[in-house]
């Protein structure tokens, strides 16, 4: 007697993200629903077709072979984050799956590459005799290719690898032509840097995000509107940053400043309303999570960490400028008091983040151990 495993691996989980069916699903009646479910919530998926060919390839043995062997086919279902956790779960529903059956030998049936790259998992755990791959027949026409192309670019997975490089790739180009102040050229620059940020928007999800936003201040009106008071003064901040480093660049422009240096004070006179701008898009967010009950203490401690950096960055444009802004002065002075006096603040932001960090521990493993919230 002969036991033979017919599987279908679906390795970014979208029976599971598109029917809320776990894996692994043993069994022809199991399989068949679980097709069903899948084809009626995504008739476009082509998870199903590889579904279905597993079943008639398990209905085909079972015909072919004698009455002694056992056929079994079987779904492994993988996660959303393709990689090392989709692979972990597809060994895991699989050891599940060989313990039950027991299979002498097994059959992959899959619908392209990506679930093929499980092969060596599977041939840990058992014997493949034969890999069979279903492609499904599609339209040979200029309007179907267009609409495959479409369907491509909707699709998560490869619309960060399209959308992305190209849209980034239009916005510099708009950029670059903009830069002479010519009206032809802004208007011709225009174009392609609008088209861009367009397509870089859709790539990164970002519509998405500001959809989730607005959703966010809708359900939480009272912290809404402290939050949009904040971010309009991340706004303002960042103009306002702007607006200081072109300042500056006059003045040095003016009294011939050295032009490495007069850059230094360009960004040393914008820092300031950086983090500003940093800090108050930050405490928009906290409200929002605050109120949502969903503030993880992550945004505090980013917070400080900003501090931190803005201390070492102001410091060391403060000694630069020293340094290389008077030909007639010897260097900066590296005595010990002049450095622990120039360090005191860093090191202070340091020692606060190194405390903020130690108290939203304390709460979340507090939060863990028992039931009440503590707000992280």
């Amino acid at each position: 007697m002969t036991r033979i495993l017919v599987l279908t691996v679906d390795r970014d989980n979208d029976l599971g993200n598109k029917t809320s069916i776990r894996g692994p699903v043993i069994g022809r009646r199991q399989v068949l629903t679980a097709a069903l479910k899948l084809g009626i919530a995504d008739p476009e998926e082509s998870d199903t077709n590889a579904i279905l060919g597993a079943l008639r390839q398990h209905d085909t043995l079972k015909e072919a072979n004698s009455e002694e062997d056992e056929v079994e086919v079987a779904i492994l279902t993988g996660d959303e984050k393709v990689g090392m956790r989709s692979d972990r779960a597809i060994a895991a529903q699989l050891e599940e799956v060989v313990a039950a059956f027991q299979p002498d030998e097994a059959i992959l049936v899959t619908d392209g590459a990506e679930d093929e790259s499980v092969l060596p998992i599977i041939q840990s755990q058992v014997r493949i005799n034969h890999v069979e791959k279903i492609i499904v027949k599609q339209s040979k026409g200029i309007e179907g290719t267009y609409y495959y192309i479409v369907k491509a670019l909707e699709d998560p997975k490869w619309r960060g690898r399209i959308m992305i490089p190209f849209g980034l790739v239009l916005a510099i180009i708009g950029l670059g032509i903009m830069l002479p102040n010519q009206i032809g050229g802004f208007v011709i620059g225009a174009l392609p840097l609008a088209i861009g940020l367009y397509i870089f928007s859709k790539g990164a999800g970002i519509e998405s995000t500001v959809n989730r936003v607005i959703q966010e201040m809708r359900e939480n009106a009272d912290a809404a509107m402290l939050s949009t008071l904040l971010w309009f003064s991340t706004l303002f901040s960042a103009i306002f940053a702007v607006a200081e480093g072109w300042r500056q660049y006059s003045e040095g422009m003016s009294q011939a400043t050295i032009n490495s240096v007069l850059w230094l004070e360009v960004i040393h006179a914008s820092l300031a309303w950086i983090i500003v701008a940093f800090l108050t898009s930050i405490a928009g967010f906290m409200l929002l999570r605050l109120k949502r009950g969903s503030f993880s203490g992550r945004l505090v401690v980013l917070s400080m960490f900003a501090m931190v950096v803005y201390s070492f960055v102001d410091v060391g444009l403060t000694i630069s400028i020293d340094v290389l802004g008077d030909s007639n002065t010897t260097g900066y002075e590296l005595g010990f008091y002049n450095i622990i006096n120039d360090l005191s603040t860093p090191i202070m932001w340091v020692g606060l983040l190194w405390v903020t960090m130690t108290i939203v521990r304390a709460l979340k493993s507090k939060q863990a151990l028992s039931d009440r919230y503590w707000g992280i």
